[in-house]
């Protein structure tokens, strides 16, 4: 049975006149260009521990079968608005699973896109460990009811946002929870 122990958090942006070539510059500034990623869905697997990218690098190899969660957007729109997050909730049981939370919106600054997918990822693990809450609260209003729970212990995002460019060239975002064994 394969399960992650460590994880590690990247992000990316490419632009260039082909949409595919433009999602292998976002995955070369995310630097995991060179590895097969196998997405899957959005569970933060039991004890499993964040690392940087660059420790989480040294344990990859070339042509690596690697599983991510991945957010990705693109448009060849210009100037068009648009990000790709990943949210991230841990629970303080460390014998819970958490959970990841994929958000690619247009039209969404950093700042709310990551919140959102923050607070998509912390509303499904509250759901999860039974924390009674109000859905229709913003997130800073339901964060504070999370942490008082004392049921989750951290919540975070990564967020990567662009603006098609001027010419309309093809943006691509990424954001994305990169699984290592």
């Amino acid at each position: 049975m394969y399960v992650p122990k460590k994880v590690f958090f990247t992000k990316g942006v490419g632009r260039d006149k082909e949409y595919l070539a433009s999602f292998e510059l976002a995955l070369r500034d995310a630097k995991i260009e060179k590895y097969n990623i196998v997405t899957v869905s959005s569970i933060y697997p039991v004890g499993c521990k964040k690392v940087s990218v660059e420790k989480g690098l040294e344990e990859l190899k070339p042509g690596q079968i690697i599983h991510a969660v991945m957010a990705r957007n693109a448009t060849n729109e210009p100037n068009r608005q648009l990000a790709a997050s990943i949210g991230v909730a841990i629970p303080k049981d460390k014998k819970m699973y958490g959970y990841l939370s994929e958000h690619h919106p247009y039209g969404e600054t950093s700042e709310r896109s990551g919140d959102y997918a923050e607070d998509l990822a912390a509303s499904m693990l509250a759901t999860t460990l039974g924390i009674d809450f109000d859905a229709d609260k913003a997130w800073n209003e339901k964060e504070q009811v999370f942490k008082m729970s004392g049921k989750i212990v951290n919540t975070f995002n990564i967020t990567q946002s662009a603006r098609g460019n001027k010419d309309g060239l093809w943006t691509t975002v990424i954001a994305a929870a990169i699984f290592l064994p």
